[in-house]
């Protein structure tokens, strides 16, 4: 209860705004539908890398006690694969599937931690069982609307959940990078971003035809500085990349982790909320509204167990 006191009422401010902002993005995101899905994705993180660009520059300037080694450099291309490839089938689910499934499926990523657990030798709990066995029992009953209405479809469903398990894999070595070996925030974000963006344009040019010579806006890898769509990326630069992620690692200073990440799981429920105040036609299915509660408490309860057990460790 001390704890809870001595958090400034600017830090749950943040976190507040920092929240929404994240939940905003599948509804943007899906509202571009007329940009071929990795195209859009491209633009999210060249967009995002121009905004981190500065703070990048900075910390470069003043880290020079930080040296990047080959084994970093190495690490950031891994960790930018597997960031393109989470935003690219991430934002490929929102055109095939509901915008609820697939905010609920991207959000399985503490599910996905466990399955992992036995592989990077950490113990696996009773809890992380039981959540992923909630989590999972979950994903079966919401996926009992697919079909229904051609709406939820298996494929857009799955596609999600790359991007859960993906996100993961980018979320482990900027652990690694970050925690272990000391990277600063922007020297680790931007080259990542800038990375994945550049997977992604590839990505782009063989599967969706887009080029940077095209005219149309809509087939250029920079088509989002066109006036049509500037807006719209700057929106999901400064929103959700910068306010939202960058947001939640400040607030850290003073918030608890495990409230950071369990606040981060309601993403699901205000995405939902914000796409119906957005376009007043968000159909949520009886099995998602029962299996997407029984997902997110799956979530919560591995968050919870994984909490418990670093406290114990951290005493120990």
């Amino acid at each position: 209860m001390g704890e809870s006191r001595s958090v400034p009422a600017g830090a749950w401010l943040t976190l507040s705004i920092a929240v929404l902002a994240v939940s905003s993005a599948g509804i943007v995101l899906q509202e571009m539908s007329e940009v071929p899905p990795l195209l859009r994705a491209s633009w999210r993180m060249q967009g995002t890398a121009l905004v981190l660009l500065p703070g990048f520059l900075y910390q470069s300037s003043r880290s020079l006690d930080f040296e990047t080694s080959r084994k970093d450099a190495q690490l950031i291309l891994v960790s930018s694969v597997f960031l393109a490839i989470h935003f690219g089938s991430w934002v490929w689910s929102l055109d095939n599937t509901s915008l609820v499934h697939s905010l609920l499926f991207v959000n399985t990523h503490p599910l996905v931690v466990v399955a992992m657990m036995p592989f990077m030798g950490e113990a696996v709990r009773r809890g992380h069982v039981a959540g992923v066995a909630l989590g999972f029992a979950g994903a079966t009953v919401a996926l009992m609307d697919v079909g229904d209405g051609g709406q939820v479809t298996l494929a857009g469903d799955f596609a999600a959940f790359i991007g859960a398990a993906t996100v993961v894999g980018y979320i482990l070595v900027g652990r690694h990078l970050r925690s272990e070996r000391g990277m600063p925030i922007f020297v680790y974000a931007f080259p990542v971003t800038l990375a994945a963006g550049i997977w992604l344009s590839v990505g782009t040019v063989f599967f969706e035809g887009s080029s940077m010579a095209s005219i149309t806006p809509e087939e250029s890898l920079l088509g989002w500085s066109d006036p049509l769509w500037l807006a719209w990326v700057a929106y999901l630069s400064l929103g959700p990349g910068l306010c939202g992620h960058t947001g939640m690692n400040t607030v850290l200073r003073w918030i608890p982790p495990i409230i950071v990440s369990i606040t981060l799981l309601l993403e699901p429920v205000l995405g939902a909320i914000i796409g119906w105040l957005w376009t007043g036609e968000t159909v949520i299915g009886p099995s998602t509204v029962a299996g997407g509660l029984m997902m997110m408490s799956g979530a919560i309860l591995v968050t919870l167990q994984v909490s418990s057990q670093n406290a114990r460790e951290s005493v120990s």
